[in-house]
């Protein structure tokens, strides 16, 4: 671990988790403050003071976006961190708060299954949309004259992964911003912002909380002008974390290390499992020295992600598979302490096989968990 003694920028990610966002300590009174639960505050004569109505702020929130921007950008006094009540509410925040009609964005094609529907809002006002994977910095074609380009990186599910510096570089020299969903590497494993993106984004709800019970969204930029978008963005639409929410969301960081560091050696064993197993296909995990994203994935990653995904020949033979678990939960979402899967294709929207699973490894025993995986695999054979 680095010298504490020389700033927040130099401490460990476990050092930084634990205390990040915590007020000065005050005698009697609890090391982090419960939750404020104010529509109004008390606001006599001028308007004047950081809380005046809770669409706007909350003494909850300020201690939850201070944590947020330690891990994303820690010893960066110029990030601002903006929280939401989802990472849908986040993303919607800034293509709306930043894009007008005329201008063009660029997606990726592969990325998390609500972009089409993000897609398609988009169109409706009148800006062009371009989409590319994110493999091989495909978007770097559909560059020209955009006015924002969003990154997944890794992607969700197929767990691509594109070189950052070099999308922001290319998107920076003809004046585009850069946004980076960052919530499968979570600001552990991965900061946008250092690697050149104006905007860091994640849905909260997944592993930088990672006990599965609560929605939550954030946006981290540096640019004032931007974020300033941002924020009034979020007072029109009231996409607001409720106080509580954010609480136990900034209760839950203090463990992220901790979790992270669990998950992401776990997934990485159950990748080295499945890679063994003839009727697997398509497995990709950034952490994997083969994977094809590896190399890329090594030069700007901290820390690989706790999922995994791969391909079984069939739908019925996923299913059956995903039945014969034990220890897994057959759920949506990701990042949680109890490992989950699911067979993606059953929602639709994202273009994967029939037999792909997408699976979020938890925290549990990694032997337990590789030999449930193995004994599942066993049993729904034909």
């Amino acid at each position: 671990m680095s010298d504490t003694g020389k700033g927040p920028d130099r401490v460990g990610d476990g050092t930084r988790a634990v205390r990040a966002g915590l007020p000065e300590p005050v005698k009697h009174e609890p090391t982090l403050p419960g939750p404020v639960f104010a529509a109004h505050f008390h606001l006599p004569g001028e308007v004047t003071g950081p809380y005046a109505y809770g669409r706007d702020d909350n003494p909850t929130w300020t201690l939850l976006e201070r944590a947020i921007g330690e891990l994303e950008a820690p010893g960066q006094d110029d990030v601002e961190t903006l929280v939401f009540a989802s990472g849908m509410a986040a993303i919607s925040s800034v293509l709306f708060s930043q894009l007008r009609a005329g201008d063009a964005v660029v997606l990726p094609s592969d990325g998390y299954q609500a972009l089409p529907l993000v897609r398609a809002q988009l169109e409706a006002y009148g800006i062009e949309v371009r989409t590319a994977p994110t493999g091989g910095d495909a978007q770097l074609e559909v560059l020209d004259g955009a006015r924002l380009l969003w990154i997944e990186s890794p992607s969700n599910p197929g767990l691509d992964v594109c070189d950052i510096r070099r999308l922001a570089r290319a998107a920076h020299a003809q004046g585009a911003l850069v946004a980076v969903d960052n919530t499968l590497a979570t600001p552990l494993g991965q900061r946008p912002l250092e690697l050149g993106a104006d905007f860091s984004v994640a849905s909260g709800t997944k592993q930088l909380t990672g006990h599965g019970d609560l929605l939550l969204g954030y946006v981290t930029g540096r640019d004032a002008e931007a974020m300033a978008a941002v924020r009034r963005w979020r007072k029109i639409v009231g996409a607001i974390s409720g106080p509580m929410e954010a609480w136990l969301a900034h209760r839950s960081i203090a463990t992220l290390q901790l979790r992270a560091d669990r998950q992401n050696a776990t997934a990485l064993a159950v990748a080295e499992a499945l890679r063994q197993r003839p009727e697997i296909s398509g497995l990709r995990h950034p952490g994997l020295p083969g994977d094809p994203a590896h190399k890329v994935a090594a030069q700007q990653m901290r820390r690989y992600g706790c999922v995994v995904s791969f391909t079984l020949p069939t739908r019925a033979r996923a299913e059956r598979f995903l039945e014969a678990l034990h220890l897994v939960e057959d759920a949506t979402s990701f990042g949680g302490v109890r490992s989950t899967a699911e067979r993606r294709g059953r929602w639709g929207g994202d273009p994967v096989p029939e037999g792909f699973i997408r699976m979020s490894v938890g925290a549990e025993d990694p032997e337990d968990l590789v030999a449930d995986v193995l004994r599942a695999l066993d049993e729904s054979a034909d």
